[in-house]
C-alpha cells in the first residue's frame, strides 16, 4: 500500500474513533421524575393523591370545586422540580396540553421553565437558557455552559420551576451519561400556602422564576403551595375546607381582584366563614391582602374598585380581632406600594410589580415569623452542601426523627458531632467504636444528633428557622457550632454568632434547658479558640445559659493539641477524643 494512502487510512481510523468518543460523550440519559415516587414534586400537599400528574388538587377536588377552578388547578404554577447534579448541561423536554401564550403574557411565563442554582455557600445564580418548540407540540430547553463556582466536579442543587399557565403533561429531564442527577422529594416542613387570583398564579411574569410565589419561596427557602386560580379567586367554602386539609406554616389570602363590583358585597361573609374552617383545625398565622389597580393614577373609576374591596376586608380584619382571633395579619395597599410601572395592562404585574409584591411579601413574612435575620450581615441564615453527604436530605431527616419520636435532648452541632454517631464514610467497625461514648452517656434517654458536616453559624440558625426545633418540647438544647467560622469570622464575631443561636433556640424551644458548648480546640487554632470561649464566657456570666468547658482533657500542659485523641486532622476526635468530650458533658446530661 502507499505510504500516504496508509497515512490517510490511519487519520480517518483516527477521526472515526474521536466522533464514536464524541458521540458517546454527547448522548444524554433521560429521567421522569414522576417514575421516581410521589414526592418529587415540590410546592404542592396532596403528594399521594397526585402520582401521575403536575396537577395541584387531587383528583376527588373535581367534585368539590367549580369546574373553571378545577381546570386551573390542573396548570403547575407553583410547581418546582429539586435535583443535584454536576452536569455542565441540562436538557428538559415536555408536553403542555394548552396554548402556549397569551396576549399579556409570553411564552416564556405562560409555557416555560426556569433554572435556579444553590451553590455550597447557599447563594443562588440564575441559569440561563435557550428553547425550542420542536417534534410537533414537545418544548425542549437546554441549559447550556453551567460553569462551577463551588469546586471541580462538585455541582449545585438546581430548582426548576414549571409553567405557570399551563398544565404539563410530560415531562422529562437529561444530563449527560457520565454525570450524576439526583432528584429531592419535598420538603417535610410546614409550607406557607397561598390562595389567590391571576396575580398569585403569576400572570404576567416573563418568566416562571419571576411570579412572585416563586421569589418568595427562593428567597425566604421556605415551601411554598400556590392556590391561585385565575379569575376565580372567590374565597368560596369548598376552597377553604381543602386549604384546611394542609397543615401549613402561614396561609396567605389574596383574592380581592376577583371580588370586585358586586361581588364585593361576598367579601366580609365568606372571610370570617373562611377564616373559621381554617380555624377549626389549625391555629398558623393568616394574612389577608388588600388590592391594587396601577391604572387608578388616571381612572377613579379604578381606584373606586379597588377601594371598595379594601375597605370591606379591613372590616373583615376588624371583626376578627373583635371575636379575638389570634395571629390575623394584614398587607395594606401603602405596603404593596405599586408604581405606575408595575403593570402590564392595568391588572396584572410585570416584572418590576412582581418584585414589588415579593418584596412587601418577604418583609411582612419575616415580620410574622419574628426569625430577626433581616438585617444580619455576617451570619445571614443559609443552606450549605459538601460531596460527601446530601445536607439538604439530613435536614429533611433531621425533621422525620422528631416526627417520629420526640427527643428529649438535642445537640446542635457540626461535623464533630455528626460523626459521633451519624459516620456513613468509616468502616461500621470504626464507626461503632466513636458511638460506644454517646450510648453510654444518653442510656436511656431519647437524644437527636443534629450535627451536619461543615456546619457554620448561619447553617444552623437557617436549620432552626426552618423546623429542626419545632413541633416538640425538648428538656436540653446542646450547642456545638463556631469551629468552622473559624477562618472567616473574628473571635468577636464567633461569640456573636453563639449568641444569635441561643436567641433562635430560645425561640423555638422556650421551655428547654440551654447549654453552649465552648468551640473544642484544633490543631495551630488553640489561642484563638480560647479568645471566642472566653469572650462567651463572660457575656453568658449572670443569664439562664450555662456554659459547658470543652477544652478540658484535649490540651496538654503547654496548652496545645494532644494529637492521639483525634483522627490524623486536629480537629475531629477519634474513640478516646469522643470518650473525654462525653466525659466533659455527663455532668450536665445528668443534671
Amino acid at each position: 500500500m502507499h505510504l500516504f494512502t496508509m497515512k490517510r487510512n490511519v487519520w480517518a481510523a483516527i477521526i472515526l474513533v474521536l466522533c464514536c468518543i464524541s458521540s458517546v460523550s454527547a448522548q444524554t440519559k433521560w429521567v421522569n421524575p414522576l417514575e421516581l415516587g410521589d414526592s418529587m414534586v415540590h410546592g404542592r400537599w396532596w403528594h399521594q393523591e397526585l402520582k401521575s400528574n403536575y396537577h395541584r388538587f387531587p383528583d376527588r377536588a373535581e367534585n368539590i370545586v367549580r369546574k373553571a377552578v378545577w381546570d386551573l388547578s390542573k396548570q403547575s404554577a407553583g410547581l418546582s422540580l429539586v435535583f443535584h447534579t454536576n452536569a455542565p448541561s441540562i436538557k428538559v423536554r415536555y408536553k403542555v396540553t394548552g396554548g402556549l401564550n397569551m396576549f399579556h403574557m409570553p411564552t416564556t411565563g405562560v409555557s416555560g421553565l426556569d433554572l435556579y442554582a444553590t451553590d455550597a455557600d447557599g447563594g443562588l445564580r440564575w441559569c440561563a437558557s435557550k428553547f425550542n418548540v420542536s417534534f410537533g407540540d414537545t418544548i425542549n430547553y437546554e441549559f447550556k455552559d453551567i460553569t462551577y463556582f463551588t469546586g471541580d466536579n462538585r455541582g449545585y442543587d438546581f430548582e426548576l420551576y414549571l409553567p405557570l399557565y399551563n398544565e404539563v403533561s410530560w415531562l422529562e429531564v437529561g444530563v449527560p451519561e457520565d454525570r450524576d442527577i439526583r432528584f429531592s422529594p419535598a420538603s417535610l416542613e410546614k409550607p406557607i400556602v397561598v390562595y389567590g387570583t391571576s396575580i398569585a398564579q403569576g400572570a404576567c411574569a416573563s418568566r416562571t422564576g419571576m411570579g412572585w410565589t416563586n421569589i418568595v419561596e427562593r428567597e425566604t427557602t421556605y415551601p411554598l403551595i400556590n392556590l391561585a386560580f385565575s379569575g376565580n379567586g372567590q374565597m368560596e367554602e369548598e376552597i377553604f375546607n381543602l386549604l384546611a386539609e394542609i397543615d401549613a406554616k402561614l396561609y396567605i389570602i389574596d383574592c380581592l381582584p376577583n371580588l370586585t363590583g358586586e361581588k364585593s358585597k361576598l367579601i366580609f361573609d365568606r372571610l370570617l366563614k373562611g377564616v373559621d374552617i381554617l380555624r377549626a383545625k389549625h391555629n398558623c398565622p393568616i394574612l389577608l391582602v388588600e388590592h391594587n389597580y396601577a391604572s387608578s393614577r388616571s381612572s377613579q373609576v379604578a381606584k373606586d374598585t379597588y377601594e371598595v374591596t379594601n375597605k370591606e376586608l379591613r372590616r373583615a380584619y376588624e371583626a376578627l380581632q373583635a371575636k379575638g382571633i389570634k395571629d390575623i395579619y394584614y398587607l395594606s395597599n401603602e405596603e404593596l406600594g405599586f408604581s405606575q410601572d408595575s403593570m402590564v395592562e392595568g391588572s396584572h404585574p410585570n416584572d418590576i410589580g412582581m418584585r414589588q409584591y415579593a418584596d412587601a411579601y418577604i418583609k411582612k413574612i419575616n415580620e410574622i415569623f419574628q426569625e430577626g435575620y433581616e438585617d444580619e450581615l455576617i451570619f445571614k441564615p443559609c443552606t450549605q452542601q459538601r460531596d460527601w453527604y446530601d445536607w439538604r436530605a439530613r435536614h429533611e431527616l433531621m425533621l422525620k426523627r422528631n416526627r417520629d419520636e420526640a427527643p428529649q435532648i438535642v445537640l446542635i452541632g457540626n461535623s464533630i458531632t455528626h460523626f459521633w454517631t451519624d459516620d456513613t464514610r468509616k468502616s461500621d467497625k470504626q464507626a461503632k467504636a466513636n458511638r460506644k461514648s454517646w450510648d453510654k452517656l444518653f442510656k436511656g434517654l431519647i437524644v437527636h444528633n443534629q450535627g451536619f458536616g461543615w456546619d457554620r453559624v448561619e447553617n444552623g440558625l437557617w436549620r432552626i428557622a426552618h423546623g429542626e426545633l419545632d413541633g416538640f418540647d425538648a428538656e436540653k438544647i446542646f450547642l456545638l457550632l463556631g469551629t468552622n467560622n473559624f477562618y472567616s469570622n473574628t473571635p468577636e464575631e464567633i461569640a456573636d454568632g453563639m449568641m444569635l443561636l441561643i436567641k433562635a433556640v430560645r425561640k423555638h424551644q422556650p421551655n428547654a434547658r440551654i447549654y453552649q458548648v465552648g468551640v473544642m480546640p484544633r490543631r495551630d487554632g488553640e489561642e484563638k479558640i480560647k479568645a471566642i470561649n472566653e469572650i462567651v464566657k463572660k457575656r453568658l456570666a449572670g443569664t439562664d445559659v450555662t456554659y459547658v468547658e470543652m477544652s478540658t482533657g484535649f490540651l496538654d500542659e503547654n496548652g496545645k493539641l494532644i494529637e492521639s485523641l483525634f483522627a490524623g486532622d486536629g480537629l475531629h476526635p477519634n474513640e478516646k477524643g469522643y470518650a473525654i468530650e462525653a466525659k466533659n458533658l455527663e455532668k450536665y446530661v445528668k443534671e
